[in-house]
């Protein structure tokens, strides 16, 4: 069997290990040759390389892990690149937290004005890494898990000739929540899933093949400690636990002002901690801190992903890919988060033969923010960066977005070459 060179661009995450646990557990399926860990911060990369070495040898994982700060010498020649990169870091996380808090409004990394700021970061940066990577290695697939996602996935697939499928551990959560309820392994729990990206619903669960009873479909929804069971109930189906912020917005928000910290400057904390682990040079086990950190079953995703195409095996996952008519009243290349098949033929999204009445609002308007918000970070286009908060059911009111749009621009100004023109 052809041996694998995996990239992995943005190395310096504190989750890169769980990359190599996991490829470990698959080493006599999935025979890797090279592992190459690429960053722009050389102390984060070389803390990385270190403590990967020493885990890949605890582990058994006989392939040599690469670092480099070369891009080129990191995509040539791979046939999977995991992206998971942060432009701007944990600091300009916590602005995109707190400006929108200011006026009231939902601040958080991926949902709302602040994801809104992560996308216009990073979308200029995934698009020069994806065209880079179609010229030097055409069949490669990018595996992403750069945030927000979906629209990460739309600017890619529209605007490069890069292959690239975008993923979330919130695929699998239906299943972790029945493990965590019953006991009940993975690959006993299926179920349809519809939406976007930190933006969908599922319903249809069954486990081994006939339909939850309603005790069981409760017990799961009890494990989604984010949104009220109540409401979960009412529904009918189980949101995400993204939709905290949509279905309890007020609530939601006047916590998080409360807090003496946001989420990403706990993060900031956690990454302290983690990364004065990773540095010991005794240090062979991922450290407990990780677990807070959140984001839990992202790398059995990522291989997951990577065997299907590499093997040929069919695989049923929930991926964040185009349309292509999977969801009648959205666009054909509107990238949606779905149940799809994978194999060496690539992404196929399945038929969705019914969507939750309740559901279709939601997404819609969503999905038309998505877009607006991917075609403004491509253009540096301001008018486009209003409409697409006006379309955004977190913001809509033209008041809040005339004041809190210029301060979001001027706060990301380093990052937005595309909006204020290059340094």
């Amino acid at each position: 069997m052809r041996q694998l060179k995996l990239t992995i661009v943005g190395a310096g995450s504190s989750y890169t290990p769980e990359l190599i646990e996991e490829l470990a557990r698959e080493k006599e399926t999935l025979p890797v040759k090279e592992i190459v860990l690429y960053d722009i911060d050389e102390k984060r990369l070389d803390i990385m390389t270190g403590f990967c070495r020493r885990y890949a040898a605890k582990l058994g994982l006989n392939a040599p892990v690469v670092p480099t700060m070369e891009l080129d010498r990191a995509l040539y020649g791979a046939d999977f690149v995991d992206t998971q990169i942060r432009v701007g870091g944990n600091k300009q996380r916590i602005l995109d937290e707190k400006i929108p808090l200011k006026y009231g409004l939902v601040g958080q990394e991926t949902t709302g004005a602040g994801g809104m700021m992560k996308a216009f970061r990073t979308i200029p940066v995934m698009n020069s890494i994806a065209e880079r990577l179609a010229e030097l290695s055409p069949d490669a697939w990018i595996v992403n898990y750069t945030n927000p996602t979906g629209l990460i996935t739309e600017a890619v697939t529209k605007y490069t000739k890069a292959k690239i499928a975008g993923f979330c551990a919130g695929g699998i959560y239906p299943k972790m929540w029945a493990k965590q309820a019953f006991g009940i392994e993975h690959n006993r729990v299926q179920y349809d899933f519809v939406g976007l990206n930190h933006m969908n619903f599922i319903y249809n669960l069954t486990i081994d093949g006939r339909p939850v009873t309603e005790d069981e479909f409760i017990g799961i929804a009890k494990e989604d400690k984010n949104v009220d069971l109540e409401l979960i109930k009412l529904l009918g189906v189980l949101p995400s636990p993204y939709l905290q912020w949509y279905y309890h917005t007020t609530k939601k928000v006047n916590k998080v002002r409360s807090d003496k910290l946001t989420r990403g400057e706990e993060v900031m904390l956690l990454e302290k901690e983690i990364f004065e682990a990773y540095a010991d040079e005794k240090q062979d086990e991922k450290p407990a801190a990780l677990a807070k950190r959140g984001g839990g079953g992202y790398s059995e995703v990522a291989i997951g992903f990577i065997k299907a195409i590499h093997l040929n095996i069919d695989t049923h996952m929930v991926v964040n890919v185009p349309n292509k008519g999977a969801l009648k009243f959205l666009p054909d290349d509107a990238v949606i988060e779905t149940g799809c098949m994978v194999n060496r033929h690539g992404v196929t999204p399945l038929s969705i033969a019914e969507v939750p009445p309740m559901c279709w609002g939601l997404i819609s308007a969503v999905k038309n923010y998505e877009q607006l918000a991917v075609e403004a970070a491509v253009e540096g286009d301001v008018r486009k960066a209003k409409l697409a908060l006006l379309a955004h059911p977190l913001v809509r009111e033209y008041e809040l977005v005339e004041k809190l749009l210029p301060e979001l621009l001027e706060a990301n100004r380093e990052y937005l070459p595309q909006f204020f023109g290059s340094k």
